[in-house]
């Protein structure tokens, strides 16, 4: 089964399905992303990326509120606090100073 994120506007996640591998089929029998993403907006329309369960391609499974960040090819859960910077290689957030942070 492959899985599919739903992008907003802003290439925040708004869901996740899980699309058949059938559907993603070429006319050589290979699996292309674009014949997933065609499939699911030829379903719910909208923008769609694919997503890998195993954490196999784009850094991580994509959750909902996660970006989708194009230039990186990632998904990005949101940040642990407004000091925290974005590990580029690793797509996780650096929040050297959390354990100092009160969140209200």
């Amino acid at each position: 089964m492959a899985h599919f994120a739903e992008l907003d506007e802003t290439n925040i996640v708004k869901q996740v399905i899980v699309v058949h591998n059938n559907e993603l089929l070429d006319q050589n029998g290979d699996e292309s992303e674009q014949k997933g993403i065609d499939f699911c907006v030829s379903l719910f329309g909208g923008t769609w990326v694919q997503t890998s369960y195993n954490a196999n391609f784009r850094h991580r499974y994509a959750g909902i509120g996660d970006t989708y960040n194009a230039t990186l090819d990632a998904f990005i859960t949101p940040k642990c606090h407004d000091e925290a910077v974005l590990d580029e290689a690793t797509c996780l957030w650096d929040c050297p100073n959390e354990a100092h942070i009160i969140k209200e």
